[in-house]
C-alpha cells in the first residue's frame, strides 16, 4: 500500500481561486509551486482591526488607524489628472477627511451621505488636519464588524501581481482557501513533545494558522516565536548529525606521543610566552589528534593573536609522530609570510621546510617534490600549487588551511586526499566570526576562539580625517618616519575596472613622492596585477626597511609582517567594509612601538559609512567589529557564508534572535548526546521529519 501523498506537495493550480493562469503568475513572481511554498509565503505584517478608534486619537506619528462615523459632504473636485473625490467621515470626536484619485466613479455609486462606514487606512496630515488616501471603507455594523475583528494579514505582492489582480488581499484569500483543505495532519509535530512542554511552545499546525491569521497580538508572538525556535532547532539537529557522523567514520592518524620536536621548541625556542587562548587551542588540538578520528577544527583568532605558532606547534607534533604537515595560503605574499615567519622559529638542521607557490622555479620545485615523496620534508608551506597532481606527500597527517574563505571547497579535499588516512584538518582565519554564525554557517565543525593578543602587544590608535586634512597627516607620518618606523598607505580596488584601481594607485603613488622625495625617502608600490618576481622584489625591501612607504592596494590585507611599520593610512576609507578595514589594520601594531591607523575619506560620507568608521575608532576587538559587520549587513553578506545552507532561515534572524538560536543550539546538543541515533519515541517525531526532508537543503560541510 502506497503512502498518501501529503497535500502540501499538490501544485498551487489545485487550490481553488489558482487555476493555470494565476499559477503561472505566482510561479513566475513569487516562486510559488505548490501548497507548501503559499503556506511559507508569510505576512511581512498585520494590521490591527479589532479595535475602532476615536477620530481625534488621529496624531502626526499614527501610522495606521480603524475608525467609525456618518459620512458627509462627498464631492468631486477639479478635473482629469486632478481629479479627486473627497468625503469627510464625522464622530462624536471629530472629523476626518477621505480622498480618492483613483477609482473615483465606483466609490462615488457605493458611498452613500448620512450612511455609517467603517475606515481603515493610513494616515497623513494635511494643512494640519488628519487625513486618509484611499481608505477600506465598509458598511459599519456594529455586531457583524465585532465577530469579524482580527489582525488582518499584508502579504508581499509584485507590480505584475497586482496588475493581474493579485494583491496583498488576493493572496490572503488564497491563504485562508489552503487553510480550508489542510488539517493538524498535515503539518505533524516535528519538536520532541519534552522541548515544547520545556519551553512553552504552541504545537506545529496552531503555529503556522496564527503567524497568518492571528485573533490578537499575543498569539501571533506565540506562533512567530515557535516556528523561529523550529528554523533554528532544526538546523543545528542536522549540523550536530554531520558532526556526529564525520566523528564516527572519519577515522584519522593518530598522534600517540608528544616527543622531542614539539618539548625541544616549546621549551627552549618559543619566541614568548603563550596567551591562555593559545595554550587552549594546543590542548583541544592534542586531544582531537590522540583519538583516532579525523580532527576538523576551525581556528578563529583576531589580528595578531598569534595563530601561526599555534599551528608551528602542531606541525611538531605531527613531526613527532612520523607524520608531514602543509600550509595552504591563498596568496603567494601570505605563503611567503608564513614561510619567512617558521624559518626564523625552527631549527633548520632538525626540521626542514620547502615553500612551493607558482613561481617556484623548475630545479628548485623537482627538488621540492623529490623531498616530499621521500619523506625528507617536514613541513612545506604553499599556495594552491599544493593540490597539484604532481605534488605527493610520504606521510601527510596534518594540514592547515589558512583564510578557508578564500578557497573552494574541492580546492581544499583535494589536499586531503593525498594521504591514505584522511589528514587533521586545522582551518584558521583572521576573519573573526561572530559566536552566532559560527553557530550556523560552521555549525558542523569543532571550533575554537584566540581573542587574547600576546603580552606587550599596544593598542593602535585609529583616527577619521577628511580629505582637507591631508597635510596634516602627511606630517604625521614625515614625524614617525624620522624616528626610524615606516608607514603603509592603502588605495581601494575598484572592482569595476583594475585599470582604474590601477590608475588611482599610480596617482597616489605620484602624489606620496611629491611629499616624500627621493633621496630622503624611498617608496614602494604593490598592486595585484605586478608581475610576481617584481611584486616580492618590493615587498622585501620592504619588509628589510629599504623603503619607509608601502604604497599598495588590498593585497597587503592578511599576512604580511612588517614589525616596524607604525602607520596604516586607508585611502577613501569609507568604500571598505568593517572587516576589511580591521585586517588592513592589523598591519601595523606587530612591534612594540604604538602604532596608528588613519582613516581618510571625502567631505561626504554616508551615514552607513560615518557608523563604519565610527566603530573602528572605538574599538580594536576582531569580534565586537565582526558582530558590529554582522548586524550593519546581514549574515548573507559576511565573506565565506553566502552559499551555506544554514542561514536559509525564513523567519528567524541570528542577528536578532541570539538567546533562542542558544536555546536551540542547546536543546539540539543534549538530544543528539542523549539519542544519537535519534530512535526514542519521543523523538521519532522528528526523525520521520528529518527523513522527509533529507536533500531539501544544502548542508554541505564547510570543509
Amino acid at each position: 500500500m502506497t503512502e498518501q501523498k501529503n497535500i502540501l506537495s499538490y501544485p498551487i493550480e489545485y487550490l481553488k481561486g489558482v487555476g493555470p493562469l494565476r499559477a503561472d503568475w505566482l510561479k513566475k513572481e513569487l516562486n510559488i509551486f505548490t501548497f507548501h511554498d503559499l503556506l511559507h509565503l508569510f505576512p511581512f505584517r498585520h494590521v490591527d482591526k479589532s479595535t475602532i478608534s476615536f477620530i481625534k486619537e488621529i496624531k502626526p506619528t499614527t501610522e495606521f488607524i480603524q475608525v467609525a462615523g456618518k459620512l458627509n459632504e462627498i464631492q468631486v473636485l477639479g478635473e482629469r489628472r486632478s481629479k479627486r473625490l473627497i468625503a469627510y467621515l464625522r464622530d462624536s470626536t471629530g472629523v476626518v477627511e477621505l480622498v480618492w484619485f483613483q477609482g473615483i466613479n465606483w466609490v462615488q455609486k457605493f458611498l452613500q451621505e448620512g450612511n455609517n462606514y467603517l475606515v481603515f487606512g493610513r494616515t497623513t496630515m494635511f494643512n494640519n488636519k488628519p487625513q486618509i488616501v484611499h481608505p477600506e471603507i465598509e458598511i459599519y455594523l456594529p455586531k457583524i464588524t465585532q465577530e469579524k475583528a482580527s489582525f488582518e494579514p499584508i502579504y508581499p505582492s509584485t507590480e505584475k501581481l497586482k496588475a493581474k489582480g493579485l494583491n496583498g488581499k488576493q493572496i490572503a484569500k488564497l491563504t485562508q482557501a489552503l487553510f480550508t483543505q489542510i488539517n493538524e495532519n498535515d503539518l505533524p509535530e516535528n519538536i520532541p513533545s519534552t522541548i515544547l512542554q520545556q519551553l512553552n511552545l504552541i504545537g506545529r499546525y496552531d503555529a503556522y494558522k496564527n503567524i497568518h491569521f492571528p485573533q490578537n497580538i499575543q498569539v501571533y508572538e506565540q506562533a512567530l516565536y515557535r516556528l523561529k525556535f523550529e528554523e533554528f532547532f532544526i538546523a543545528q539537529v542536522r549540523l550536530n548529525l554531520i558532526k556526529l557522523a564525520r566523528h564516527k567514520v572519519s577515522k584519522g592518524v593518530k598522534f600517540e606521543k608528544v616527543g622531542n620536536y614539539f618539548n625541544d621548541f616549546y621549551n627552549h625556542h618559543l619566541p614568548f610566552e603563550l596567551t591562555n587562548a593559545q595554550k587552549n587551542v594546543i590542548k583541544q588540538i592534542r586531544q582531537d589528534t590522540a583519538k583516532g578520528h579525523q580532527m576538523n577544527r576551525l581556528l578563529q583568532g583576531d589580528v595578531g593573536s598569534g595563530k601561526t605558532i599555534v599551528a608551528l606547534l602542531c606541525m611538531l607534533l605531527a613531526a613527532d609522530n612520523g607524520y608531514q604537515s602543509c600550509i595552504m595560503a591563498p596568496t603567494e605574499t601570505l605563503a611567503q609570510q608564513h614561510f619567512n615567519s617558521i624559518s626564523s622559529l625552527i631549527d633548520k638542521e632538525k626540521i626542514q621546510l620547502s615553500l612551493l607557490t607558482g613561481s617556484t622555479k623548475a630545479k628548485e620545485r623537482k627538488e621540492i617534490l623529490a623531498n616530499l615523496k621521500n619523506g625528507t620534508t617536514h613541513f612545506i608551506v604553499g599556495t594552491h600549487a599544493l593540490i597539484e597532481d604532481a605534488v605527493q606527500f610520504k606521510n601527510l597527517g596534518f594540514v592547515v588551511v589558512d583564510e578557508q574563505h578564500k578557497f573552494g571547497v574541492a580546492q581544499r579535499a583535494a589536499l586531503w586526499k593525498k594521504a591514505l588516512t584522511p589528514p587533521h584538518i586545522l582551518v584558521m582565519t583572521a576573519t573573526p566570526i561572530p559566536r552566532t554564525l559560527a553557530m550556523t554557517a560552521y555549525g558542523d565543525l569543532d571550533y575554537s576562539v584566540m581573542n587574547e593578543l600576546p603580552k606587550g602587544r599596544k593598542e593602535i590608535t585609529t583616527v577619521h580625517r577628511y580629505d582637507a586634512q591631508r597635510i596634516n597627516v602627511m606630517e604625521f607620518i614625515r614625524t614617525e618616519l624620522s624616528k626610524g618606523r615606516q608607514a603603509y598607505i592603502i588605495y581601494p580596488l575598484i572592482e569595476e575596472s583594475e585599470k582604474l584601481s590601477y590608475e588611482d594607485l599610480k596617482r597616489g603613488y605620484d602624489d606620496v613622492k611629491s611629499y616624500f622625495p627621493e633621496p630622503t625617502y624611498y617608496i614602494s608600490m604593490l598592486h595585484g596585477k605586478m608581475p610576481t618576481e617584481q611584486k616580492e622584489v618590493n615587498m622585501k625591501r620592504f619588509v628589510e626597511g629599504k623603503t619607509q612607504i608601502m604604497v599598495s592596494t588590498t593585497v597587503i590585507e592578511v599576512g604580511v609582517n612588517v614589525p616596524n611599520a607604525t602607520v596604516m593610512v586607508i585611502e577613501s576609507a569609507e568604500k571598505f567594509g568593517l572587516s576589511q578595514l580591521h585586517q588592513l589594520r592589523g598591519r601595523v601594531g606587530r612591534g612594540n612601538e604604538k602604532s596608528f591607523c588613519i582613516l581618510l575619506t571625502g567631505s561626504k560620507v554616508s551615514t552607513e559609512a560615518k557608523e563604519r568608521i565610527q566603530i573602528m575608532c572605538q574599538t580594536n576587538d576582531g569580534f565586537v567589529i565582526a558582530e558590529k559587520d554582522l548586524i550593519l549587513r546581514g549574515p548573507g553578506d559576511v565573506e565565506g557564508t553566502r552559499q551555506s545552507g544554514a542561514l536559509n532561515f525564513k523567519l528567524a534572524s541570528i542577528v536578532n534572535d541570539k538567546p533562542l538560536l542558544e536555546n536551540a543550539k542547546d536543546a539540539a546538543e543534549k538530544l543528539i548526546l542523549e539519542d544519537p541515533e535519534i530512535n526514542l519515541a519521543n523523538n521519532l517525531p522528528l526523525k520521520k521529519y528529518l527523513l522527509q526532508q533529507k536533500g531539501g537543503n544544502n548542508w554541505s560541510k564547510i570543509s
